[in-house]
C-alpha cells in the first residue's frame, strides 16, 4: 500500500495540516519543519497527488552554483544545464564560489527569492545548512546527498569497483588514493567506498591527505605517492590525476611502467594525455539536464517528494593502467 500524507505526518511527528502545507505552501513553514517533513516523505517514497499548476512564465531564471567554472566538470555541467535551458525557456545565470564556503554562504543568500530556482554543485556546506538558506525557493543540490531535498548524484560504487578489480587484476596490492578537499562531500563518499572495495578485494590502502582539487595538487602529492611504496594510484578527479603524471615523471618515475594512475570524472583532456590517463566517467552533462528539469517543473507550481537521483558511472580504461613490473631474480 502507498504510503500516504497522514503517514508522513506520522514519521515527522506533525499535524497533517502542517505536512499537507510542505507540498501546497512552503513559505509558511519554518525550515526546519519544512525539512523534517520532507526527509519523512523521500524515506517514505510518499508521492504527492497531482495538483494543478499555474501557467509557467513567459521565462525562468535558474542560478547554476559551483565551486570553480575553470575545471571541465563543471564547465560542462553548466554547458549541459543551458543546453537544457534554452529548450525551456529558462535562463541559467552562473555563479562561481572559488571553493569558499562563505562566498557560497553570501552568494545563495544573496539569490534566494530573486530567482526562480537554484542548483548548487559540489557544495562546500552542509547539506541541511544548503536547504535552510534556499529556503522555499525550488532547488537541487548535485554531489551531495541531505534528507529532504533533491539530490544528483553520481554514484561512484560501480566505477570504483571496476576500477579496484582493473587493478587487481593487474596484480596491484597496494593502492593509493590521493584525496580532494576536507569539505568535499565526493571525495567522503569515495573514500568509503574505496576502504571498503580494497578490503573484499584482500588490497592494502594508502589515504593520503588533503589536496587541492586542481593539478598543482596532484603535482604536489605525487611524492608522497611514491613514499607510500603503492603501485597504483587513484586521485580524486582527472585534474590531480594529470598533476600526478607530471610529478611522477620529474621524479624519474615512468607511468605506468613503474606506477598506475587512475582518475576521476573523464574529462576531455583524460584522452589527450599522453598516456592516455584512464579514468571513472560521471554524467555531469546527464546531471545538468536533469537539475533544470526537476526545477522546471518546481517553478510552475508541481509539488513533489525530494528525490536522491544517482546516476552510474564506469572505468574507461586508457594507457596509464599495466600490470605490476615483477622483478627478475639473476642467478649468482
Amino acid at each position: 500500500m502507498a504510503p500516504t500524507l497522514t503517514d508522513v505526518a506520522r514519521a515527522a511527528g506533525v499535524a497533517l495540516s502542517t505536512a499537507s502545507r510542505a507540498f501546497s505552501d512552503p513559505d509558511r513553514l519554518g525550515a526546519d519543519t519544512r525539512r523534517k517533513i520532507l526527509a519523512a516523505a523521500q524515506e517514505l517514497g510518499y508521492a504527492p497527488r497531482a495538483v494543478e499548476t499555474s501557467p509557467a512564465p513567459a521565462t525562468l531564471t535558474v542560478a547554476a552554483i559551483v565551486p570553480d567554472i575553470a575545471n571541465p566538470v563543471f564547465s560542462r555541467f553548466v554547458k549541459a544545464a543551458q543546453a537544457r535551458g534554452r529548450q525551456s525557456r529558462t535562463t541559467v545565470v552562473v555563479a562561481d564560489t572559488d571553493y569558499d564556503p562563505e562566498r557560497e554562504r553570501e552568494t545563495i543568500a544573496d539569490l534566494r527569492g530573486r530567482v526562480d530556482g537554484v542548483v548548487v554543485h559540489s557544495s562546500r556546506l552542509d547539506g541541511a545548512e544548503v536547504l535552510d538558506l534556499v529556503g522555499a525557493t525550488p532547488s537541487v543540490l548535485v554531489n551531495r546527498e541531505v534528507a529532504g531535498g533533491h539530490c544528483v548524484t553520481a554514484d561512484s560504487e560501480q566505477g570504483l569497483r571496476q576500477t579496484v578489480d582493473h587493478l587487481d587484476a593487474l596484480g596491484h596490492r597496494r593502492i593509493a588514493y590521493v584525496q580532494g578537499r576536507r569539505d568535499s562531500w565526493s571525495n567522503q563518499h569515495r573514500t568509503g567506498l574505496l576502504r571498503a572495495l580494497v578490503a573484499e578485494y584482500g588490497l592494502e590502502l594508502d589515504l593520503l591527505g588533503w589536496h587541492t582539487e586542481t593539478v598543482d595538487g596532484g603535482t604536489a602529492a605525487a611524492a608522497r605517492v611514491l613514499a607510500s611504496g603503492a603501485t597504483a594510484v587513484v586521485a580524486h578527479n582527472d585534474l590531480v590525476a594529470l598533476g600526478l603524471l607530471t610529478g611522477a615523471r620529474a621524479l624519474g618515475v615512468r607511468v605506468p611502467d613503474d606506477l598506475s594512475v587512475v582518475g576521476f570524472d573523464d574529462i576531455p583532456f583524460a584522452a589527450l594525455s599522453d598516456p592516455g590517463l584512464s579514468s571513472v566517467a560521471t554524467p555531469m552533462d546527464r546531471a545538468g539536464t536533469l537539475a533544470l528539469e526537476i526545477l522546471g517543473r518546481a517553478a510552475v507550481g508541481e509539488r513533489t517528494a525530494p528525490r536522491a537521483i544517482r546516476l552510474p558511472t564506469h572505468l574507461v580504461v586508457r594507457g596509464t593502467t599495466a600490470p605490476v613490473r615483477v622483478a627478475l631474480e639473476v642467478t649468482p
